[in-house]
């Protein structure tokens, strides 16, 4: 473990401890760490792990369930994530929120239902990465329509503007008619160099598909607590029950079995079961547990298969 490493592990389990205290602790138990080091990792681990990380909820206690149950458990999750998302298209719902960890198909289950409704792409987006408040009301103006459909999808920066959350929920209000305005000195203009108008109604749909527990924030308190708690007010909130090792494991198997592989990789029924026993055996040991590890995995198997537990303990491990 890296002097780093050690020291993130510190944070985490004293997660109260002041500033002086952790420099105390890092300089007692970590190995070969400097005065310097341990106060500025003190400083800077603190505030990037406990003041501005996502909240996390506690998992539920399910100590009884099978893997059976709780495939059957996340099966339905994902029939009802699939089922709300093609109602959002057809206009039958005007936002929706799925919160659930990264890389297990909230985004995968989402974007079908996107494609099936509009080929073309003509009437829908699906935006990634960050998002001004300013970008944000030009793409609400340009989606502004009937039919229309904004996905935003890992764009949590949104989630950390006060303007840009108001944008959301006046976009998301469940009011007959959802009138947006920009009354600031900005002046904007579309694709078109056309100046757009300071206020209109959004008539669209939004899809925010986000690794941020809601109820968490809204359970922690602070200042954007309030906006978390207007937003799944004003849309349907679904969260994907996925909080432990063992439900990603079966989460993994459940799509690995359903035909990833076989479709994208063009992978046998031996070449599957090798991938996912190799994933149960060493899931503490991966450097993530996510559907695009079962993928990396497979092109090292498809690569080698004699070579097979080489190529992956080197390239999919952690570093120990």
């Amino acid at each position: 473990m890296s002097i780093k490493e050690s020291c993130v592990a510190i944070v985490r389990q004293h997660p109260e401890a002041s500033r002086t205290k952790l420099i105390e602790l890092f300089m007692a138990q970590v190995p070969g760490i400097s005065i310097n080091t341990a106060s500025v990792y003190a400083s800077s681990l603190k505030k990037e792990l406990l003041v501005n990380a996502p909240a996390l909820a506690s998992p539920p206690v399910r100590p009884d369930e099978t893997d059976a149950e709780i495939s059957a458990r996340l099966e339905e999750r994902f029939r009802v994530i699939d089922m709300l998302a093609n109602a959002s298209c057809l206009g039958q719902i005007r936002s929706l929120i799925i919160s659930g960890p990264a890389g297990l198909g909230k985004s995968f289950t989402v974007e079908q239902a996107v494609r099936q409704y509009d080929p073309s792409g003509e009437c829908s987006i699906i935006v990634k990465g960050f998002v001004r408040p300013t970008g944000l009301y030009l793409l609400l103006h340009e989606y502004r329509h009937p039919g229309c459909v904004i996905v935003m999808d890992d764009a949590d920066s949104i989630f950390n503007d006060g303007d840009a959350l108001n944008l959301l929920k006046a976009a998301c209000d469940t009011t007959k008619k959802r009138e947006i305005s920009w009354r600031s000195e900005t002046r904007m203009v579309d694709a078109d160099g056309e100046p757009v108008e300071r206020q209109f109604e959004f008539e669209g749909t939004i899809i925010f598909i986000t690794n941020r527990d809601f109820d968490a924030e809204i359970e922690r308190g602070g200042k954007g607590a309030e906006h978390y708690e207007a937003l799944v007010s004003r849309s349907h909130y679904v969260e994907c029950d996925m909080h432990t090792i063992r439900d990603y494991l079966v989460r993994i198997k459940q799509v690995v079995d359903a035909g990833m592989l076989r479709k994208q990789k063009k992978m046998d029924a031996q070449g599957e079961k090798v991938v996912v026993d190799f994933i149960n055996e060493h899931a503490h040991q991966l450097r993530e547990l996510t559907l695009r590890m079962a993928l990396k995995l497979a092109d090292v198997y498809l690569m080698n298969p004699n070579q097979f537990e080489s190529l992956a303990r080197v390239s999919c491990f952690k570093r120990v």
